[in-house]
């Protein structure tokens, strides 16, 4: 149509009889010139356009008065229109009405609804009125409605959550697939148009369909608001619900829910939780559960008025193993412990591990008797031997026991008793049990200590510690050999105080480390005054295990020799058993360190600790100090005499010197002289003494005995034989 209308020629003129139609159609143009439609009137005889409103001459792009005489069918652009106006050439008055598409002048396709009405204007006159209205903006609007169909559609199956839409009513009005997938809905259910089918499918599904009911009523009874909540299905997956309201023009026309499958992130939390509360390596519980499990016996027994115990367990020298057999095989050592107690333990009791080698049980329903129980129960498993990878071994323990109400009424308060009554059954040796002491004792024992760690500490820094010296002598010539320094204190406030009030807390605290290594410098300046004034003497000094333990030990062995230019072989080194075993191959090498640098080397209270042949055969030592302890009961004490003579026998096949302390009669004297021990030291010949008494004693001495520079001189802070 449109290159036939691109040909048109202006308009001619009127005839006559158009003239009279024209008259006669008058009052229907001035109609649909009113009208907001584009109308086209078209003669019914001759199908040409009579006229065209300003509407359709706008819609078609051309002048009216162009179009009128046209044949409408040029107008045509469907099949459907052509058809319609060829039958009404054969007489057919029909009307139309559908959509379709008109061709304007420049050849665009317009999109139209045309309505086609027959109007007869008399016997012998009669038009067709084509109305019609421009859907482009209505089609453009379905186009953009549908995109956004398309994107909204795509965005809820893009989404991981499951989304479903409700009206108010709560009919089903769309879903997702990932909500079909969720809810496990078959898809014989899907292809079914009633969305009710699907909630009652929801409702079989949940694990509470009750609770699911009521909490869905009330959802909907609160059309505006949001709600979230967890959801379990019968299959064991739990979800997520949220509930949104959906809101359009600013009134509430349905409900959006969402549904996110949370069942990983529960049972990943539920593992956290459990790991959180739980040793990993022996399965145990761990401290937290135990503090939790410590606050429900409290309540309980505040509720019933019944007692309960802590028993805190300790390995003793568990390091040692460590070190020994290595982690893996400590490891292993720990989860057998773990298994042995288990067997301990009544069904109401537990059992956890607090970390590296400590245990605490808590006993429910115990008082005194019943806490002993239990510890001799725990010392009976821990009796068996252990055996890995064909070693057999023994482990001990120590045990500390508080008791609820009388050692505490908090969980940290009863872990804190039992944990100092468990230190203070190591400090009596170990492998045994304690009782934690009342609190106020407790407590003003941790004050004490606490005063006397800080006064030390400044005592050090005022100079206010001293050494005294206690002299060796030879056995056979009466010589003194050697001097044995030992610290001295006197506080302003506190007063004197004694070695055995000092040494533990500075061990405790680790001020052990300065506080010794004062002792080895002040004791090495007086080995050079000494050999400056002719005293040659072998200078001795005790070592703590936590001052042999130090990374520069050997090193500031070495410097203080050569400070003060003493030779190595004037200085001897005193070493507990205990330090020898703690880590048998870190202290071999610094043995050998000290042993290659020329110092002596001796292991102090011999017999108390727990010494083998074998480490006095792999370490260099060349001298052991029976202890004061088997030389007090000497001669008449038979267990004692009997250690002692071991002791020399063994001395003897490994060809070590043997020096005893606390030697106090003539009785001890004679019968350590009977069994070859070389040297002594005790208050038989003198106390230790300060320097200037010391000396005077050797000035004393000298006229009978000349120095020699095979004697020994100790450093040491704890009480003089």
């Amino acid at each position: 149509m449109a290159s036939q209308r691109a040909g048109l020629a202006a308009p001619l003129e009127p005839t006559a009889r158009e003239r009279a139609q024209d008259t006669a159609l008058g009052p229907l143009r001035s109609v649909i010139e009113g009208l907001l439609n584009a109308v086209v009137l078209v003669d019914g005889a001759s199908l040409s356009v009579v006229a065209v409103n300003a509407p359709a001459a706008a819609l078609l792009g051309v002048d009216p008065l162009t179009l009128r005489g046209q044949p409408v069918v040029d107008l045509a652009a469907t099949p459907e229109d052509v058809a319609f106006w060829q039958q009404a050439a054969l007489g057919v008055r029909e009307g139309l009405d559908s959509q379709t598409w008109l061709r304007r002048c420049d050849g665009a396709l317009v999109a139209v609804r045309r309505r086609i009405t027959h109007l007869r204007l008399s016997s012998e006159r009669s038009v067709f009125m084509v109305v019609m209205h421009d859907r482009s903006q209505e089609l453009q609007a379905e186009s953009a409605l549908a995109d956004q169909i398309s994107q909204l559609t795509a965005t809820l199956e893009s989404t991981h959550d499951g989304i479903l839409v409700t009206d108010l009513t709560g009919r089903v009005r769309n879903f997702n697939h990932r909500f079909a997938e969720l809810w496990g809905v078959p898809e014989s259910l899907l292809a079914q148009p009633d969305g009710n089918l699907v909630l009652q499918w929801m409702q079989q599904r949940v694990s509470d369909p009750v609770v699911y009911s009521r909490r869905l009523c009330a959802i909907g009874t609160a059309a505006q608001t949001s709600s979230t909540d967890v959801i379990s299905i019968a299959s064991g997956r739990v979800l997520e619900r949220v509930s949104q309201p959906q809101v359009s023009r600013g009134q509430t026309i349905g409900r959006v829910y969402s549904f996110r499958d949370i069942s990983e992130r529960i049972e990943a939390d539920r593992r956290i939780d459990l790991l959180s509360h739980t040793d990993a390596l022996t399965g145990l519980p761990n401290r937290r559960a135990m503090l939790g499990r410590i606050e429900h016996a409290l309540a309980l027994s505040q509720r019933e008025g019944m007692p309960f115990a802590l028993l805190h367990l300790n390995l003793d020298r568990f390091k040692h193993i460590n070190d020994t057999l290595g982690r893996g095989l400590g490891d292993r050592v720990l989860t057998d412990v773990a298994e042995r107690l288990l067997t301990t333990l009544r069904q109401v009791d537990t059992v956890c591990r607090l970390g590296a080698d400590e245990f605490v049980m808590l006993v429910h329903h115990a008082d005194v008797a019943g806490a002993e129980r239990s510890a001799q129960r725990l010392f009976e498993v821990m009796q068996r031997s252990f055996m890995l990878e064909e070693l057999s071994f023994t482990v001990t323990c120590s045990v500390g026991i508080a008791l609820y109400p009388g050692d505490g009424n908090a969980a940290d308060e009863l872990l804190q008793a039992a944990d100092a009554a468990m230190h203070d059954a190591k400090d009596k040796g170990g492998s045994g049990f304690r009782f934690h002491e009342a609190r106020d004792a407790s407590a003003s024992k941790s004050r004490n200590r606490m005063k006397l760690d800080h006064a030390m500490r400044q005592a050090l820094v005022a100079g206010r510690f001293r050494l005294h010296y206690q002299p060796q002598v030879d056995l056979y010539s009466g010589e003194i050999v050697g001097a044995e320094a030992l610290v001295r204190w006197r506080d302003p406030e506190l007063g004197e105080v004694t070695p055995a009030e000092l040494i533990p807390v500075a061990e405790r605290s680790g001020f052990i480390v300065a506080l010794g290594a004062w002792v080895l410098r002040q004791a090495v300046q007086q080995a050079a005054l000494w050999r400056d004034k002719g005293y040659r003497l072998l200078m001795s000094v005790n070592v703590s295990a936590l001052e042999f333990q130090q990374p520069d030990f050997v090193e500031s062995v070495a410097k203080a020799l050569a400070e003060f230019s003493v030779e190595p072989q004037c200085l001897e080194l005193e070493l507990t058993e205990s330090i020898l075993i703690q880590d048998a191959q870190e202290a071999l090498e610094r043995l050998q360190g000290l042993s290659e640098l020329g110092v002596k080397l001796a292991i102090d209270d011999f017999g108390t600790g727990y010494s083998s042949l074998a480490y006095l055969k792999r370490f260099p030592i060349g001298r052991l100090k029976i202890d004061r302890s088997f030389v007090s009961g000497l001669p008449g004490d038979e267990s004692d005499a009997g250690i002692v003579r071991a002791i020399a026998n063994m001395a003897r096949a490994l060809r070590l010197e043997l020096i005893a302390e606390g030697v106090e009669t003539e009785a001890q004297l004679q019968f350590m002289k009977q069994l070859g021990c070389q040297q002594f030291q005790g208050f038989i010949k003198s106390p230790a003494l300060d320097v200037v008494s010391f000396e005077s004693m050797m000035d004393a001495a000298r006229p009978a005995a000349k120095p020699t520079a095979s004697a020994p001189a100790r450093a040491k802070a704890k009480p003089e034989a």
